[in-house]
């Protein structure tokens, strides 16, 4: 059997992975990538306490266990691209980005190179002769998240748990007594936590106050504390009292001003074509025009559509398309790949 290193986080999923493949009869080690440990106002950073757990399970399981510090690339190659991003008025994700650069790149590089044949962690996804496929479980499918990872990467990948359904993970879990058995799942991006977005960015950028704008009539209606903090389609947060919800329809970044319309067919909040930049295949781009599924967001809808040359025109228009969000594409359940609405 093969010699596989375990990202393990400190979650259930992780944990299960490494206990699942120790069963096969593999020679398994945890690894755990130390990939941000600041404090935020607000909100004490769990690294330490992931950790921990990690360790836990482990000593648990009987398997060596070794911590990767990956936290200065980490931050040059996921947190500064996000707020770089966020800063050009786009929509990032930087979860795609930590895959991409750190788990399947960094861990996968540092893994080989002290010995192991493959790696292994807890994502729900599938892989078949270097293709990612969905997971059994399509609420928890995270092929949009891995969509960037190269097929080379996913050769030398296991995924475990894509034949699982997370409920199925937690009780086989339970039966083993892995003490992670019963944590919550983390929410939302891995180093923003619990704080929000937008007091993420506040620790980094400096912010300032400009108009709310009304699209249709041009009047100022009210203040925002920085275009930085606001994406397409958003409705909360922008503190417009009385009568019918405003959403943000634009923005202009070099005047600091949040366009709004209370009119939800406003032509700026529909996209039907989408142009891709920065595209990535995993194994060869589609055929021009082939029909096609994408999915604009995690657990978003499979939208279909015709793929040509850098461009996808949807069968239906879509609502709040940002720019800098990812579209990725899907041939039944291939990921294919995908790129960055421009």
């Amino acid at each position: 059997m093969s010699r596989v290193y375990v990202g393990m986080s400190g979650g259930v999923d992780s944990s299960l992975t490494a206990a699942l493949l120790k069963e096969q009869g593999h020679d398994v080690t945890g690894v755990y990538m130390k990939n941000w440990t600041q404090d935020l106002p607000g909100m004490r950073c769990p690294w330490a306490d992931d950790l921990a757990d990690a360790k836990r399970v482990a000593v648990q399981l009987e398997i060596p266990f070794k911590v990767y510090d990956f936290e200065k690339e980490y931050k040059q190659k996921v947190v500064d691209y996000m707020i770089d991003e966020y800063k050009a008025g786009r929509t990032p994700n930087p979860d795609i980005m930590c895959n991409q650069e750190v788990k399947f790149k960094l861990f996968l590089d540092a893994a080989l190179e002290d010995g192991a044949d493959m790696i292994a962690t807890g994502h729900y996804a599938a892989t078949r002769d270097g293709r990612l496929l969905q997971a059994a479980d399509t609420n928890k499918d995270q092929t949009y998240f891995l969509y960037r990872v190269d097929r080379t990467a996913l050769e030398k990948t296991l995924f475990p748990l894509g034949n699982y359904k997370k409920p199925h993970v937690r009780k086989l879990a339970e039966e083993r007594g892995l003490v992670t058995a019963g944590k919550k799942d983390s929410q939302g991006i891995c180093f923003v936590g619990s704080v929000g977005i937008k007091e993420f960015l506040s620790q980094y950028v400096t912010a300032e106050i400009g108009d709310i704008v009304e699209k249709e009539s041009g009047h100022v209606v009210g203040e925002h504390d920085g275009a930085i903090y606001y994406t397409l389609g958003q409705r909360h947060g922008l503190s417009l009292g009385g009568g019918l919800p405003y959403y943000v329809v634009g923005k202009d970044m070099g005047k600091n001003i949040i366009y709004v319309s209370r009119n939800l067919s406003d032509e700026s909040m529909w996209r039907k074509t989408l142009s891709l930049d920065h595209l990535h295949w995993i194994d060869g781009p589609p055929q021009e025009g082939e029909k096609l599924h994408v999915r604009l967001r995690h657990r978003g809808l499979l939208l279909p559509g015709v793929f040509s040359g850098s461009s996808l025109e949807l069968e239906e228009s879509e609502r709040a398309v940002a720019t800098g969000q990812s579209a990725v594409i899907y041939r039944g359940k291939e990921c294919l790949g995908g790129g960055i609405v421009a």
